[in-house]
């Protein structure tokens, strides 16, 4: 079978399945991005993410990760929502609306190689969603789904930045895209935007400063030289997004698991503050935000309480 062949059978599963988009890259060290890698890590922006610190070359090489790997399929997953949250309540990331994306887009993911091994023949090949040291922004950027933008998210020309991004690194040759140019031009709406200053210059951004990090990744009490800039978020934050241009061009995605079930989005800034144990469990028991555990949740929603 041409290489092409492989190729246009992956793309068309892909879509089949429900990826908007997929583009196919060398699986190959990645040079460009070990010493922005480095000095980010120096630099100390990953903040309390200690983790990020481990696995330095498996992060920058698919074959360490995936014997002989030859290539790295990468994938978009739309999630921009039509439903609406309370504008009144406490925010939370439009990514966090539905069931927890881990489980929905690996569960296709690994749906999708076990079709490519039927449709293909007999491949060796590991499934990510953001759960491995992959620099998934990186390889989607080098098959061309995008590029990345000063607030560091993948931009794609046709749909904007609300994806999930997943993998496939297989040990299987293919027909390999190119990336494409930047086009952010001189628009500065992302830093200029952003409460917490975490964009510090144009493609950097310090996590130590994001109000994702500080909601989510940051286990300790926020700092109160945050105090009055959380710009009312108590679970991730889209501001770098919604103001982005190309973000004119979301459209609302198709997955039903996406599509909130639980009612969290009518929850009154009364019901938010008032949220007990056992509320928490019911209502975020399939949801990204149960990363933050009850603790957590409590304590982003104490620090951005307006008294």
């Amino acid at each position: 079978m041409l290489l092409s062949q492989r190729s246009h059978i992956i793309k068309n599963e892909a879509k089949r399945l429900g990826f908007d988009f997929c583009g196919i890259s060398k699986a190959e060290f990645l040079e460009e991005e070990a010493p922005r890698l480095e000095n980010w890590l120096k630099a100390g922006m990953h903040g309390k993410m200690e983790y990020m610190e481990n696995h330095f070359d498996k992060r920058l090489n698919p074959t360490l990760l995936v014997d002989d790997a030859k290539s790295v399929i990468s994938l978009l997953f739309n999630y921009y929502p039509q439903q609406i949250q309370n504008p009144e309540a406490p925010k939370i990331s439009k990514y966090a609306y539905g069931y927890d994306y881990h489980e929905v887009v690996k569960e296709k993911l690994n749906e999708f190689l076990n079709s490519l091994k039927e449709k293909i023949g007999d491949i060796n090949g590991r499934a990510f969603v953001d759960s491995a040291p992959v620099m998934d922004k990186a390889w989607a950027k080098k098959s061309g789904l995008g590029w990345i933008g000063k607030n560091a998210n993948l931009i794609n020309k046709q749909h904007g930045s609300f994806f999930f991004i997943a993998e496939l690194i297989i040990d299987l040759e293919l027909e390999y895209d190119g990336p494409i140019k930047d086009y952010c031009g001189t628009c500065t709406k992302c830093i200029d935007a952003c409460p917490t200053e975490a964009i510090v210059e144009p493609f950097i951004v310090d996590g130590s400063k994001c109000i994702s990090y500080l909601t989510i990744e940051l286990k300790e009490a926020i700092p109160g030289d945050f105090k009055n800039k959380m710009d009312n978020w108590a679970f991730g934050c889209d501001i770098c997004q919604d103001v982005c241009p190309w973000n004119r061009f979301s459209s609302p995605h198709h997955e039903l698991q996406f599509h909130n079930q639980t009612g969290l989005l009518n929850l009154t800034t009364k019901e938010w503050h008032e949220l007990t144990e056992e509320t928490f469990q019911k209502i975020f028991k399939k949801s990204a935000i149960k990363r933050t555990k009850y603790k957590g949740l409590k304590r982003n929603l104490e620090f951005i309480k307006v008294s």
